[in-house]
């Protein structure tokens, strides 16, 4: 009986050590980040700028692999939590869980934050036949017509979708949200006058109102952005919204917390370089930091947050 509790003894010791050690010694192999989006999109640009970054840093082979849809997340969910399979997403990874009946994870419980990598400013964009040029002016044509203007976007779990039904809580307005098949279908909608709203990227935003095809109405961001100087913000006018369309790495859960301070941290360190923000800057992104217990805090509240806006707009 001595012999078998001294062998438990040293084997909880072991496995106490083992996890500090193992997070000491990472990375010893090639690291594999995971997009659940298809090639091409903001959120692949960002996980290859990423594994650019830090196959140089950790001196180790860091590959992206794209695995569109709930099938991509739902694995990296089930990888080892060892730190060598991540995700990079956006944050309608919060909504997942809402959009899809009997999802194979938990976008809170199986997934360890580890930092937002960057955030795409938003703009209310209009048809420019919309009689209404501020956000003062949308509200009052949404109140003076409940249910008859409406907002495009690339469906449910996108985020202009969340930023369209946040936007519809916070100013107690009823539009109607309308689903397209893409992004860019979304904002040909509104361009043709099918739609009357949509909450667009800078890019997108900037491109289409100085060729006369949109006007921006204002900047779902906390400042204005350089690249629109004279659109103002949602607070600037009066309305207290402010939407961060964020793009975060995650790991699988229980991933040992030194590896995801690592990581972390190089990312923070990373985006203080001139190289890192102009291939950001090149996306039309705004660099972000967080530590992991951060992240987690953002992912976790918006996932409540956003869960009572679903059921209140019966989703």
């Amino acid at each position: 009986m001595k012999q078998i509790k001294v062998w438990l003894a040293a084997l909880a010791l072991s496995a106490v050590l083992s996890a500090p050690a193992s997070a000491q010694n990472w990375p010893s192999q090639r690291i594999t980040i995971v997009v659940p989006f298809g090639a091409g999109s903001v959120t692949d640009i960002l996980a290859r700028i990423v594994a650019d970054e830090f196959g140089k840093r950790w001196n180790q082979q860091v590959v992206v692999e794209n695995r569109p849809g709930l099938a991509g997340t739902a694995a990296v969910a089930k990888s080892a939590p060892d730190g060598y399979t991540l995700m990079v997403t956006s944050n309608g990874h919060t909504v997942s869980g809402l959009v899809t009946k009997d999802p194979p994870f938990d976008p809170v419980k199986d997934f360890a934050g580890i930092t937002r990598l960057a955030s795409a400013p938003l703009y209310l964009i209009a048809h420019p036949d919309v009689p209404a040029k501020t956000v003062k002016d949308v509200i009052e044509l949404a109140k003076a017509q409940p249910g008859k203007l409406n907002f495009s976007s690339p469906g449910l779990a996108s985020t202009t979708f969340i930023a369209g039904a946040l936007f519809r809580k916070v100013a107690n307005v009823n539009v109607v949200h309308v689903p397209f098949r893409s992004a860019p279908d979304a904002v040909t909608a509104v361009m043709r006058n099918d739609v009357q709203f949509y909450f667009a990227p800078v890019n997108l935003a900037k491109e289409q109102s100085e060729a006369g095809k949109v006007k921006a109405i204002a900047a779902a961001t906390a400042q204005r952005i350089p690249d629109l100087p004279n659109v103002p913000t949602f607070t600037e006018q009066g309305l207290p919204y402010v939407y961060d369309s964020w793009f975060g790495l995650m790991a699988p859960a229980n991933v040992p917390k030194p590896v995801l301070d690592k990581i972390s941290k190089d990312w923070a360190d990373a985006i203080k370089t001139p190289d890192m923000k102009a291939k950001l800057d090149a996306q039309f992104v705004i660099a972000k930091t967080d530590t992991p217990a951060e992240f987690d805090k953002i992912i976790k509240d918006e996932t409540a947050n956003l869960t009572q806006v679903f059921k209140e707009a019966g989703l």
